[in-house]
């Protein structure tokens, strides 16, 4: 069974979502810079409502677009998020760190993993940009975040179905990946089919 996650900017298109046949919401804000943190007002009803159909609800945490490098006050900013997230009802979250040189930044993610108090959790695109990604994917394994959402390259690039192939085989069922970027309801099934996984995610994973 192919896990569809729908990619939704607030909480309008949810309900559309879910009737399409969505089986699982991730949930941002100003998608035009790749998704930031959404307010609490909106992940408290989006959670109300996925509550309802039993639909997982994961949060992105990320203070702003751009890099995935944050200083110390926005690693508060994101620790509080993760907390208010939880507070609203979200049962998963979404979020990365990287350091200068695009590997994990592990202090920032020990940070936002206690933050988290055991939702699930899934590593964002940001890993696209860790070049050595097996001991990263290692790393995150270890730590416990079940999901790793991934393009397997530059997002103007179609899916890099020979990396996502390749991440699949390493993980070998410890972790998810989830495909990204391009991804819709027509090609989802066979994108899913050429990369061994069964995540797929997207703004148009579902037709509505």
């Amino acid at each position: 069974m192919i896990i569809k996650e729908f990619c939704a900017e607030n909480f309008t298109d949810i309900p559309k979502a879910i009737l399409a046949g969505a089986t699982r919401i991730e949930l941002c804000d100003n998608l035009a810079v790749g998704g930031t943190t959404p307010s609490y007002g909106v992940i408290k009803e989006a959670a109300s409502y996925t509550k309802d159909d039993n639909i997982p609800l994961a949060v992105i945490i990320r203070p702003r677009g751009g890099n995935f490098v944050y200083n110390s006050t926005e690693v508060k900013i994101m620790e509080e998020d993760v907390l208010k997230a939880a507070e609203a009802g979200a049962t998963a979250l979404v979020m990365g760190a990287l350091t200068e040189d695009n590997n994990i930044d592990k202090e920032t993610m020990e940070t936002l993993l206690i933050a988290s108090q055991g939702l699930q959790i899934t590593f964002h695109m940001a890993f696209d940009e860790i070049e050595d990604w097996k001991p990263a994917m290692d790393y995150l394994i270890d730590e416990g975040v079940e999901k790793i959402l991934a393009h397997g390259g530059p997002l103007d690039k179609p899916l890099n179905i020979d990396k996502i192939k390749e991440m699949v085989e390493y993980a070998d069922g410890r972790i998810d990946i989830i495909i990204g970027g391009g991804v819709t309801y027509n090609n989802a099934e066979e994108l899913a089919h050429q990369t061994g996984t069964n995540y797929v995610h997207g703004t148009k994973i579902v037709e509505f």
